[in-house]
């Protein structure tokens, strides 16, 4: 449980060290970091060391019921491309706070309530500490229906995620892409995580009574913090021969046949170019070559640079779309997005630079009346 524990503090400072301008793995520091913090309690309840910090017992309850609301923010910040505005999902966050909230009593009652608190979950058989009568035991009501907070948290975030994700399932499948994205199989993955979390939890809450099987969580826990520090260390790039080897060493080694034809051959059929994070680095991570030799092959045979050759697919794409009849219910700005532009100046500023239009002048050339 200590090596889950220290592990998971590791990789949420690691997460939030990193993540820079995204948004995404931002929340998913915060989550991890939210369980270690909760693990670390149980650590010091189950080993007794919580009798040098006997004030802090059950402070890390609320956090329970961040993990989902940042689990999801997470995975919805990597499927649909966005950053998380607070003025827009900020209710997520309102059970969490309201649960926090009715236990300021129980946060600043007097050492004894505490001491009593844990021996009843832990030691019951040990004698209670005197409690003053005039005492208020009204936060009880809230905490009472505790775990049934958490699996409604956990059983409803789950369920929002699994529909995001068969949503992104959907587009993908529309638009023709075979190989689903990294970021992609993350997140169906984490939401698999949250079932089977879920059916844990219900199995512990029904056969131990108070916190006696939190110990199991804490060991499930350990497991996950590992498994996802493997998954994270196997998507970095320091494992690649183009990040060991020498730059133009790689160039030297790269396979032979690579050429333009076949460059566009993967990036056609694989309908590569609508990807939105579609990248030099990312293709040349695919056809395991060094990027720079990607970019000659463009630029000799295209006489453009990479992003003007991605572009240049996506326009021709969005413009048998924006003519489609099959299509006359999407806005073009979402047919932008179907191309692969992530954002309505990108689509409409390269529409413009290629087609010497706009995509509503383009629209209105095949139907003059609209």
């Amino acid at each position: 449980m200590f090596l889950g524990v220290a592990q998971s503090f590791f990789l949420s400072i690691v997460l939030l060290l990193r993540s820079n301008n995204n948004i995404g793995l931002r929340w998913l520091g915060f989550s991890i970091l939210a369980t270690a913090l909760i693990f670390l309690d149980v650590y010091v309840c189950y080993t007794g060391l919580i009798k040098y910090v006997l004030f802090l017992n059950d402070s890390t309850e609320a956090f329970v019921l961040i993990i989902g609301p940042t689990l999801y923010l997470a995975i919805y910040c990597f499927l649909k491309r966005e950053n998380v505005a607070f003025k827009k999902h900020w209710w997520h966050f309102i059970l969490p706070i309201v649960y926090f909230l009715s236990q300021i009593p129980f946060y600043t009652a007097p050492i004894s309530v505490k001491y009593n608190a844990y021996i009843g979950a832990y030691y019951s058989k040990f004698p209670s500490a005197k409690i003053p009568e005039s005492f208020d035991y009204s936060y009880h009501y809230i905490k009472d229906i505790f775990d049934w907070l958490i699996l409604f948290t956990f059983l409803f975030y789950a369920v929002i995620s699994l529909k995001m994700v068969w949503e992104e399932k959907s587009r993908l499948t529309e638009i023709g892409v075979q190989n689903k994205s990294s970021k992609y199989i993350f997140t169906r993955n984490t939401v698999i995580v949250l079932f089977l979390l879920l059916v844990f939890i219900f199995s512990i809450f029904y056969s131990f009574d108070d916190d006696g099987g939190d110990h199991y969580l804490g060991i499930f826990n350990s497991c996950l913090a590992f498994l996802t520090t493997y998954v994270l260390v196997s998507e970095s790039r320091f494992f690649e021969k183009s990040w060991v080897a020498d730059k133009y060493e790689t160039i030297g080694q790269s396979k032979s046949n690579l050429n333009l034809t076949s460059i566009e051959s993967y990036v056609d059929e694989n309908k590569y170019f609508l990807l939105q994070d579609a990248s030099l680095n990312d293709l040349a991570t695919i056809l395991k070559v060094h990027p720079n030799h990607i970019s000659k092959i463009i630029n000799q045979g295209k006489h453009s640079n990479f992003n003007d050759f991605i572009n240049q697919k996506r326009i021709v794409f969005s413009q048998g779309k924006l003519i489609d009849p099959g299509f006359s219910n999407l806005t073009i700005e979402a047919i932008g997005a179907l191309a692969g532009f992530k954002s309505k100046s990108a689509f409409y500023s390269a529409f413009k630079k290629y087609t010497g239009t706009s995509p509503s002048a383009y629209i209105k050339s095949f139907s003059p009346k609209l």
